[in-house]
């Protein structure tokens, strides 16, 4: 199993009209390039939860996530690294032919437990568990080891350059996170990928002790929902690459790259902006889509 490299870390300059034509800059943050499977923020959130299971000397993860959830298979591919053994609690019913993301989990090890979605929404532990003593990680590593992990993201940049720095949200972690880290002059933008999910901002404010004012949630670029996508996304992340050479997946960097490119355009930041995108990799879940539906 290849090793976690963040030295592999760049942060790419965007050179594209609009944003000489708006006076904005927009540098990106490639964390999708630390490993091919724990790409992205997922390694940050996880790290601090490893260490303390390491610490109580606990041989077995425990988590949360649905059949394309990159925490899932981030967690496989860690546990496997730090050998340790992973279970995976699954959303659904469990289908015929498995996911790509839970075929490679499996692979890595990762023991499978399907329940009802009901069950789910409870974070119901199937029984055949009773006995097994594990260490419990929450869905998308939510909570405030997951935050503080999240937090370290901004040590591989220089953060004083930037005056907003722009994320993905699903759990909401890793903006509270970056919440942390920022001086009270700067904002993160946060991109929200769920529809309706109006509570965003107050759920991560439980994981977070910086001032509510320092955060924006974005509600309007969801395009229908988790996982959900429209014609106009896809097109949107083709020319993106075309212009930049930077892949986006559909679930979470593919909406926040759109979002920041049509606030810009709306003139939502003021001239002489300097933004900071974090690339959160999970570019696996494009395996997904049908195939020639994106160029890269």
């Amino acid at each position: 199993m290849q090793a976690i490299n963040t030295e592999n870390i760049t942060i790419d300059k965007l050179s594209i009209p609009l944003l000489k034509r708006k006076k904005v800059n927009v540098d990106v943050l490639r964390l999708d390039k630390i490993h091919p499977l724990i790409s992205g923020n997922k390694w940050f959130k996880l790290r601090y939860y490893i260490e303390e299971a390491k610490q109580q000397n606990k041989k077995t993860i425990l988590t949360f996530g649905g059949a394309w959830s990159n925490h899932i298979l981030a967690t496989a591919a860690i546990c496997k690294i730090k050998q340790l053994h992973s279970i995976g609690i699954i959303r659904g019913e469990e289908a015929e032919d498995l996911s790509y993301t839970l075929s490679l989990a499996k692979e890595l090890g990762m023991q499978l437990f399907f329940i009802s979605r009901n069950d789910y929404q409870e974070k119901k532990i199937p029984s055949a568990l009773d006995n097994t003593d594990y260490y419990q990680i929450a869905e998308g590593g939510f909570g405030k080891q997951g935050a503080a992990g999240a937090a370290t993201i901004l040590d591989h940049c220089k953060i004083e350059n930037y005056s907003h720095i722009c994320c993905a949200a699903g759990t909401g972690t890793m903006a509270a996170g970056l919440l942390r880290k920022i001086s009270p002059t700067q904002q993160v933008v946060a991109i929200s990928v769920l529809k309706n999910y109006l509570e965003m901002e107050e759920t991560i404010k439980k994981i977070t002790d910086k001032p509510e004012r320092n955060l924006t949630v974005n509600h309007n670029y969801h395009f229908g929902g988790y996982a959900k996508h429209k014609p106009a996304l896809l097109e949107f992340m083709n020319e993106f690459y075309n212009q930049t050479s930077i892949p986006t997946d559909f679930v979470y960097t593919g909406k926040l790259c759109y979002a920041i490119m049509d606030m810009i355009k709306e003139n939502y930041f003021s001239e002489g902006s300097n933004l900071l995108l974090i690339h959160s990799g999970g570019l696996q879940g494009n395996a997904s889509l049908s195939k020639r539906t994106l160029i890269f």
